[in-house]
């Protein structure tokens, strides 16, 4: 009991002279021992560190995640140990809206078609860039984040115990200079002698954490070199992605007429006759063909015919085509003559004979 009083005293009485002692030299009343140059630059180096960390690392996790909400949900799971809920990113939301109003206008549309192959590769671009946020997150953010909450807690640490030893060192000069008595001046050498070498002692550790600041340097660079990669890497992948979908697009043809034709069908016209793109020129075997529709109008055979150009179907009762495609044509009593009934699989629908070339 008598132990535990004195050392509670003891301690009391070392906070009061640290609390003077800082005190004074707040007010220029008291030397303060200065840390060597070096270690100074050193403590400079790291405190420069940790606040472009900080930076970078706060806004990395904003170009990865433009979401302030969704950032603070996966802080907090994080936190817990916890896997944030898997969530489509915008690219891959978008990717099923355009399949799904794809499948709604229909595959055999070319509008529907085109909306398709859009969506898959808004969805694959989509993947690439999940994959390029996991590879950020554990390559880049993770050594960065541990740096912060890991080893510059540690330098922080020993630097206030550096303070806590510096403010002992100059009290016990204080208390050396203030000491008139042979006793009192022996005492208060011992003092300084101890404070001193606790001091010496803890600034060498402070110094060896510091000097491994270089290392961390070291290691946020290879960071980088990770972070850049895969930055080139998602888009490549993006870039490759979209070359392939213009492709796709462009071997679609020219915009059809079609549309007039519909609306020209809904004012109250009887017969709406399918129009060519007028850039449109009928290969020399399609022209070649026209005998074969004469004959396969006057008789009840099917044939198979190669589609020349996309069409898109004006009512329930046609079939959209897709250019080079074949399908299964055949002639139908009471049908006009520009029409033939078309088969694809299931489907089946009117399709207009301009459109369509004849094989053997």
């Amino acid at each position: 009991m008598d132990f535990t009083v004195k050392r509670l005293a003891a301690d009391a009485g070392t906070f009061l002279s640290r609390a003077v002692q800082f005190t004074e030299e707040k007010l220029g009343q008291a030397e303060k021992t200065e840390l060597d140059a070096h270690l100074e630059n050193l403590l400079t180096r790291a405190e420069c560190t940790k606040h472009w960390t900080e930076k970078i690392l706060k806004q990395t996790e904003v170009l990865l995640q433009p979401n302030p909400n969704v950032r603070i949900e996966e802080f907090f799971y994080g936190k817990l140990d916890k896997k944030a809920p898997t969530r489509q990113n915008n690219h891959e939301m978008l990717g099923q809206f355009m399949i799904d109003s794809g499948n709604e206008f229909g595959p055999g549309a070319a509008y529907g078609n085109a909306l398709t192959k859009c969506g898959e590769t808004e969805k694959q671009i989509g993947g690439a860039e999940r994959e390029f946020i996991q590879s950020a997150a554990i390559n880049f953010l993770t050594p960065f984040r541990n740096f912060l909450e890991g080893d510059f807690k540690t330098i922080l640490k020993e630097r206030k115990l550096l303070q806590i030893k510096r403010l002992d060192l100059d009290a016990a000069k204080t208390k050396l200079k203030k000491a008139k008595m042979a006793e009192a001046r022996a005492a208060a050498e011992q003092e300084l002698k101890v404070t001193q070498s606790e001091f010496d002692r803890q600034a060498e550790i402070t110094r060896l954490l510091l000097d491994g600041v270089s290392s961390t340097h070291a290691h946020h660079l290879r960071c980088l070199n990770d972070f850049v990669e895969a930055q080139t890497t998602y888009y490549a992948q993006c870039y490759q992605y979209m070359v392939d979908l213009q492709k796709q697009l462009g071997s679609f043809p020219s915009s059809f007429s079609s549309n007039n034709n519909q609306c020209s069908a809904g004012a109250g016209a009887s017969v709406s006759v399918p129009t060519l793109p007028l850039s449109s020129v009928p290969s020399a075997s399609a022209t070649q063909s026209r005998s074969g529709f004469s004959e396969l109008l006057s008789s009840s055979v099917s044939r198979k015919a190669r589609v020349l150009y996309d069409y898109d179907a004006a009512g329930s009762n046609e079939l959209s085509l897709l250019a080079d495609e074949v399908i299964t044509v055949s002639s139908v009593p009471g049908m006009d003559s520009d029409w033939l009934m078309g088969e694809r699989g299931n489907q089946r629908g009117k399709v207009p004979i301009t459109y369509l070339e004849l094989l053997n």
